[in-house]
């Protein structure tokens, strides 16, 4: 029988297969790196558009903020005119309430009666004056008490000087009317002559 040697058909095919095994060996390493090199640069990609979006919100955040400040500070603004206007119209409510509280002095002041000095302190009143005797001071202040922009009227003191014209009184009055002063302490004093 003829002798046949496959050996070296075999070590050919054992080279082919180890020539293919590291062709695919390299293909897959091949493919790999390319799958990792796309994967990086999808993710590089994915990373630089967020962080690009991120800047673009940080910097809309502080355009928001500014403009928020602006509007707060037109808020106090608009408050400050607010409290300005209300202050104005306050005064301008109150403007005729000195004239009608002087003209309600004159009305309730009786006849031998004269005032050295009319003190106002917001809504508080203080009269000074003369008068030929107490009945008219008790007159002055029940004129005062039936009055309408002025109640309460309280006589701190009467006094007689002897050879004086009358007794000399001080006398504490409220304004019955709305708030004049604002509600601030505001002091008017005036004097008035002899009769």
């Amino acid at each position: 029988m003829p002798r046949i040697n496959l050996l070296p058909w075999r070590d050919a095919q054992r080279k082919e297969r180890k020539l293919k095994f590291m062709v695919a060996m390299g293909g897959a390493a091949v493919c790999a790196f390319v799958v990792t090199g796309g994967v990086y640069l999808l993710y590089s990609a994915m990373i630089d558009a967020q962080d690009a979006r991120n800047q673009m919100l940080t910097q809309q955040i502080k355009i928001l903020d500014r403009q928020i400040e602006e509007i707060n500070d037109l808020e106090q603004t608009k408050a400050q005119f607010i409290a300005r206007m209300q202050i104005i119209e306050k005064l301008q409510r109150s403007r005729p309430e000195i004239v009608h509280l002087f003209d309600q002095i004159v009305k309730t002041l009786p006849d031998g009666v004269y005032l050295t000095g009319v003190t106002q302190n917001g809504e508080h009143l203080k009269f000074t004056g003369v008068a030929q005797s107490s009945t008219r001071v008790s007159a002055f202040m029940r004129n005062i008490d039936s009055s309408q922009w002025m109640k309460n009227p309280t006589l701190e003191v009467i006094q007689s000087a002897p050879g004086a014209f009358g007794s000399s009184f001080t006398l504490d009055a409220d304004e019955a009317a709305g708030d004049a002063g604002g509600g601030a302490d505001a002091t008017a004093v005036a004097n008035a002559g002899s009769p």
